[in-house]
């Protein structure tokens, strides 16, 4: 029996993220709540936090709608606006080449301060450097597929990036045919986005789900502690004879 590793990367391995990614939320929100936070360090090296944090989020909020508009719009609504395939393709690279550097400069900003200050380094998780790197590699990654794109400004490699989105969200079970032939660079980056996806709900990236109406329907508060428990104190009147 002939192993297709294509399929199982870009036909199932899909599903498997999504599945984690919505279930895993659900099920933390609804299980774990008190650990649904950014768990922010923001007290130390507050200038670069600013700066790096908001051309991150700036430059990922617009990513992330390029990529969203870009994959699941049919193809027949571009047809019907009259929008090319070679412009789409040209906007993409223009819009998400800016984008993607504003978000490279941010997160390398906060990866070289999560890395070098000790403090900052004391305070963080296995996961909170696991996914700053896994975003940074992934952000490498993009900006790197520019390289590539230019060289098909037709935009059909882009319409198969489309196919292949819209084929895995409609349940196609030949999805994966769609990008058999794509650069190794764009496989890798789609690799590595759907690996984003699987380990999202076990990270600190689960606080991009918390609109104001659910943070605030918390019930109770959040205890929040140093790391050397102090010991409380003994009343006079509890001390033994």
């Amino acid at each position: 029996m002939k192993i297709d590793i294509n399929s199982i990367l870009f036909g199932w391995y899909p599903y498997l993220c999504l599945t984690v990614f919505l279930l895993g939320s659900l099920l933390r929100f609804d299980r774990e709540q008190y650990t649904w936070r950014s768990g922010s360090s923001q007290l130390l090296r507050r200038r670069q936090l600013m700066w790096g944090s908001n051309l991150f989020h700036i430059g990922i909020l617009i990513i992330f709608g390029g990529h969203f508009v870009g994959l699941l719009t049919p193809i027949w609504i571009f047809d019907a606006l009259h929008i090319s395939h070679s412009f789409k393709q040209g906007l993409a690279i223009t819009v998400g080449g800016l984008a993607g550097i504003m978000c490279f400069v941010g997160i390398a900003m906060l990866t070289h301060r999560r890395l070098l200050d000790p403090r900052i380094r004391a305070h963080s998780s296995f996961s909170d450097t696991a996914i700053l790197l896994l975003l940074f590699v992934q952000l490498t990654l993009g900006l790197l597929t520019i390289t590539v794109s230019l060289a098909h400004m037709d935009g059909h490699e882009m319409v198969k990036f489309m196919n292949w989105a819209q084929a895995i969200l409609t349940l196609q079970p030949d999805a994966a045919n769609f990008v058999a032939d794509v650069d190794p660079i764009f496989k890798l980056h789609l690799m590595l986005g759907m690996t984003i996806f699987l380990v999202f709900p076990f990270t600190r990236l689960v606080h991009v789900w918390s609109a104001p109406v659910w943070y605030l329907g918390r019930t109770g508060y959040q205890v929040v502690r140093t790391r050397r428990a102090i010991a409380p104190a003994i009343q006079p009147s509890e001390r033994q004879p």
